[in-house]
């Protein structure tokens, strides 16, 4: 099992930044991917970024140039930097462990709200 906790959400004005972590513990074994899902209301779950344990980044497109994932591997750790934010931003933010082998298995953190002011 793989425990997640985040922390770092909140109330930001549009242009200012946030920094949320997430802390893993557990069976954090490589190889593994950590990352951040967004939820807004009414909308499916997205992917914002993800790491790879190699160091390997993914953004989607609408997060690129603005925000920065980053990791440490002992304590596991991985930290989403979010610049130039916008009220589209605004959403659930949830930390994701995935374990690659022997299968694939996904863990999910609590959730952390991210609003975004005009």
């Amino acid at each position: 099992q793989v425990q997640l906790v985040e922390s770092g959400g909140g109330l930001v004005q549009a242009g200012g930044s946030l920094r949320l972590s997430c802390a893993a513990s557990g069976s954090t074994f490589s190889p593994n991917d950590m990352g951040w899902y967004r939820q807004a209301p009414g909308k499916q779950r997205e992917l914002v970024a993800s790491i790879t344990s190699g160091g390997s980044t993914n953004y989607a497109d609408s997060v690129k140039g603005r925000f920065t994932i980053s990791q440490t591997n002992a304590p596991k750790r991985v930290d989403l930097q979010m610049n130039s934010l916008k009220p589209e931003d605004t959403a659930v933010y949830l930390c994701n462990f995935r374990r690659i082998l022997p299968s694939r298995v996904d863990f999910w953190g609590q959730g952390t709200q991210v609003t975004v002011s005009s």
